[in-house]
């Protein structure tokens, strides 16, 4: 029997993944007329049962598909946990996975083995979470595409990492070896009271395949060299659930928590429902449960 969705990832590697995405971005940015636009809107809303009555509209209407893809929500709308100490989701979305980093810093993803080192860019950094914690959060187009801060803490290391964009759905995580390391990112740390250095890092997807942050410049798939800026003592204070990026389409989150603040639980399950703000990992003790 044809496997449909190996022969679409074998046919997305000899695509130009990264210059498709760059033309959809460039089509999203497009100022259609407002008809035609509430339209297009309309009809993916409909199509993918999205709640536009939480969303923040602009006066007149949204003006490209990228302001509505990346729309703000109204105030109140996730509200965080209210246990300091426990880790949030960054995003709203499936968890597409969660468990602990073994010793040698790997993690299991569906069954395929990554490296702390390889998803972050850097092996020094990755020494930290030897030991620790990960989960991952799946946006699908209908979810809310803005990147939340999971922990308190001012950001003092902020990576862009080099890759390509595949699909980071179904087909993209079966048939994709090691597709979270292979695809660009961009990686967020924040120096923390209780858990010492968290990083986020937002994986990018075919697609429009940007990726921006809300205290930085950067903008990935645009042609800007990939990098990192350490900020030392100056970082940007962050507070948990307050904005961290946006996905212009795309994609998912991966936090990793380091083992330093002693026994944590997780308190929900691979494959539930998140939304941004929810309790997702606490220290032992503390009130909740896996469902």
């Amino acid at each position: 029997m044809i496997d449909a969705a190996r022969l679409t990832a074998d046919a997305l590697r000899y695509l130009p993944r990264k210059r498709i995405s760059r033309a959809m971005g460039r089509l999203a940015d497009l100022r259609a007329p407002s008809p035609l636009l509430e339209q297009a809107v309309d009809a993916f809303a409909r199509s993918y049962d999205i709640d536009l009555g939480e969303a923040v509209v602009p006066p007149g209407g949204f003006k490209t598909f990228d302001e509505f893809f990346t729309r703000k929500l109204r105030e109140g709308a996730r509200p965080a946990d209210p246990d300091p100490g426990a880790v949030l989701s960054p995003a709203d979305g499936r968890v597409e996975d969660l468990g602990p980093i073994d010793p040698e810093g790997s993690l299991l993803v569906k069954g395929r083995r990554y490296e702390v080192a390889e998803l972050l860019g850097d092996a020094a950094s990755a020494e930290r979470y030897r030991g620790g914690s990960y989960f991952i959060v799946y946006l699908s187009p209908r979810d809310y595409h803005r990147v939340h801060a999971p922990v308190s803490g001012a950001v003092v290391e902020l990576r862009h990492v080099p890759g390509t964009l595949y699909p980071v759905n179904a087909i993209g995580v079966t048939h994709v070896p090691q597709l979270f390391a292979k695809n660009e990112r961009v990686a967020v740390v924040q120096r923390t009271e209780r858990r010492g250095e968290v990083a986020t890092i937002m994986v990018g997807a075919i697609g429009v395949g940007r990726i921006s942050v809300c205290f930085d410049d950067l903008v990935t798939n645009v042609g800007r060299a990939p990098g990192v800026r350490r900020y030392g003592e100056d970082g940007p204070p962050i507070e948990r659930a307050e904005e961290l990026g946006v996905f212009h389409i795309g994609s998912t989150a991966i936090v990793f928590v380091p083992p330093e603040a002693g026994a944590s639980r997780f308190v929900v399950t691979a494959g539930a429902q998140v939304r941004v703000g929810q309790a997702i990992l606490r220290g032992e003790g503390a009130e909740g449960s896996a469902p």
